[in-house]
């Protein structure tokens, strides 16, 4: 199963489970230089309570936090920014220029969200998303810096998974807050204080091209360690970003092996499947790859269908 963390990182680092789905798939970081407060990732807006429950057990009021940071607008990363915003008077919504006007008028991410899960679902898994005023959003160019009580946190565009992301590089923990760019790394109990890592590639941007370039980005800055939104503290990350790139240019090349085939998608996921139970069993030989193909099940259904979206594109 997937083990659930919230802990505090150092540097004035917390990380706190967002609730999603379950625990231990999603989080949000509290960063706290002072008296002032940035908050990266939102989760969804049932993550909003844990939020103010965190900063309230760390002694500061929703008023402490200057800036509210999501890292693209997929809504388990940016679902509950309005309603944060709402409850912390003195922040600034700091995005993406691609992503900045789904936030402050969400109806076209409810409308996609809605067609795609259901009413039902949709209010289960992501709540009330709340429109953000214009006037308390910043748009945050490549290469832009934020202050936080004197702590520089600078802004680069990552495109790959998705348009409208961006990465966080905190210069005082050398480490980059990497959204979705640097894949998923589950606490997997079965594999101790090990890692298997994975990208990401769900719909319905990804490029795999544009996202091993960010990935020579992040990399290009000597990292110490990486806050993986899915999920918690990866530290070395050096030891593991040759593995995403090969999954990244090996499963494009697979996909397009593939592109013939009646149900693409459906081989395109199960080509996943076994492409993972492959990489699990080399490096951990007695584990029950089974067991955490289970718990990737999810991951791998939304991978194979964003795979399948770039080859539609690539075929116009």
């Amino acid at each position: 199963m997937i083990g659930a963390t919230i802990e505090d990182l150092g540097y004035g680092i917390y990380c706190l489970d967002a609730h999603y789905i379950k625990e231990g798939v999603a989080c949000c970081y509290l960063l706290i230089e002072g008296s002032q407060v940035a908050i990266i990732e939102t989760g969804t807006a049932h993550t909003v309570e844990a939020i103010q429950a965190a900063l309230g057990s760390l002694g500061l009021p929703l008023d402490a936090v200057r800036y509210v940071v999501p890292t693209h607008v997929h809504l388990d990363h940016a679902g509950g920014a309005g309603v944060l915003m709402a409850r912390c008077r003195e922040a600034t919504l700091v995005v993406h220029p691609r992503g900045a006007r789904h936030l402050i008028d969400p109806s076209r991410l409810i409308e996609g969200v809605k067609a795609v899960y259901g009413e039902e679902a949709y209010s289960e898994l992501y709540g009330e998303l709340v429109p953000v005023k214009e006037e308390r959003v910043v748009v945050a160019e490549d290469g832009a810096v934020i202050e936080l009580g004197g702590r520089s946190l600078q802004i680069r565009h990552t495109p790959g998974h998705a348009e409208h992301h961006f990465c966080v590089w905190d210069t005082r923990s050398q480490g980059w807050f990497t959204g979705d760019t640097f894949g998923l790394s589950y606490n997997f109990e079965t594999l101790a204080d090990e890692r298997l890592i994975l990208p990401t590639t769900t719909p319905v941007q990804f490029d795999p091209d544009k996202l091993l370039d960010s990935l020579d980005l992040l990399m290009s800055y000597d990292p110490r360690r990486m806050y993986l939104t899915h999920y918690g503290v990866l530290e070395a990350p050096a030891n593991y970003v040759q593995s995403l790139k090969h999954q990244i240019r090996s499963w494009s090349q697979m996909a397009l092996n593939l592109a013939l085939e009646d149900d693409r998608e459906q081989a395109i996921a199960e080509k996943l499947s076994e492409s993972l139970r492959q990489q699990i069993l080399e490096q951990w030989p007695n584990v029950d790859a089974a067991e955490i193909l289970n718990d990737l099940a999810m991951d791998i259904e939304l991978n194979a269908q964003g795979i399948e979206v770039w080859l539609k594109r690539n075929e116009q």
